[in-house]
């Protein structure tokens, strides 16, 4: 099985597409929580902190996601797709089909904890 760069490519940028679609939905929850006495109590307030948190975390995971992509697409460009940073070794293609984003093959990434 030959992988097919042109199908990775197109999921890579619409897995990006996706995230960044996802970051402007999500734009009013990271919005800052404004203090409003007569309308929002102590305990409102804090749950209101509480969801900001929670989107700010998530633009961060998907900051990090598109970072990924776009490594995986420059790598694409310069030919260096598909090859371990770690090691240098072929990732196998079943990994790079499942995560086109992947880095390292899966034994680099057993070695190495996140």
């Amino acid at each position: 099985m030959a992988l097919d760069l042109d199908d990775l490519r197109a999921r890579l940028i619409a897995q990006r597409a996706a995230l960044v679609e996802e970051d402007s939905v999500s734009e009013q929850s990271r919005a800052p929580v404004t203090l409003e006495q007569d309308s929002v109590g102590r305990l409102s307030r804090i749950d209101a902190m509480q969801v900001q948190a929670v989107a700010m975390a998530q633009q961060r995971r998907r900051q990090s996601e598109r970072t990924a992509i776009d490594a995986a697409l420059a790598r694409l460009d310069s030919g260096e797709y598909g090859y371990c940073l770690v090691c240098g070794e072929d990732i196998a293609e079943a990994r790079l089909i499942n995560t086109p984003a992947v880095t390292k093959c899966i034994e680099c990434a057993r070695a190495v904890p996140v």
